[in-house]
């Protein structure tokens, strides 16, 4: 059998809905590669100075996805990490491009129950507020998807332990250098 790929060589990048475990998910993620964690949100307010939240209520969308689009391109130029992107950068095409060019995308997927469920456990998605959150999820992803599959590699994950998508994301990225080399 032929050895398994180093998947450390470029940044992997994780996507998808909110909720889905792309932060939790990539912290174990970059812990079982030895790579460093990078949270684009969590960057995001470091730059700006204030919350993701305080961003969309004061500047807007539009805005925010700027700031976004920068941050994630200083990120991916640098050395390769794992990255947990915010759940709509993917969506903005020069940051689905800079994704693409610079990283293996994977999208991050669950069933929208449990998306809702993960998603409401803090009051800290400005999308949500005030909101049905499996209604929002349900547009979202309506939305989303066709675009999320544009990523290099999907993996489904569910309400199982994060260990068990790690080593799904783990797997699906090996095989999809595999496939790259042949």
């Amino acid at each position: 059998m032929a050895d398994a790929p180093d998947i450390t060589r470029r940044t992997i990048a994780l996507v998808g809905l909110m909720g889905v475990g792309k932060s939790s998910v990539g912290r174990r993620l970059a812990t079982a590669l030895k790579m460093p964690f990078v949270d684009a949100d969590a960057e995001i307010e470091a730059a700006a100075g204030r919350s993701v939240s305080d961003i969309f209520a004061e500047m807007g969308e539009v805005e925010f996805r700027a700031g976004e689009h920068r941050v994630i391109k200083r990120i991916v130029e640098g050395l390769p990490t794992v990255l947990a992107t915010g759940g709509g950068a993917f969506i903005h095409d020069g940051t689905r491009d800079l994704l693409k060019a610079h990283t293996v995308t994977v999208w991050l997927q669950a069933e929208l129950d449990v998306l809702a469920e993960r998603a409401t456990r803090r009051d800290t998605r400005p999308l949500l507020r005030g909101k049905d959150p499996k209604a929002v999820l349900s547009r979202l992803a309506e939305v989303r998807y066709p675009i999320y599959a544009l990523a290099d590699v999907h993996v489904m994950t569910g309400e199982g332990a994060h260990r068990e998508a790690v080593r799904a994301v783990m797997g699906a990225v090996q095989d999809y250098y595999r496939r790259a080399a042949a």
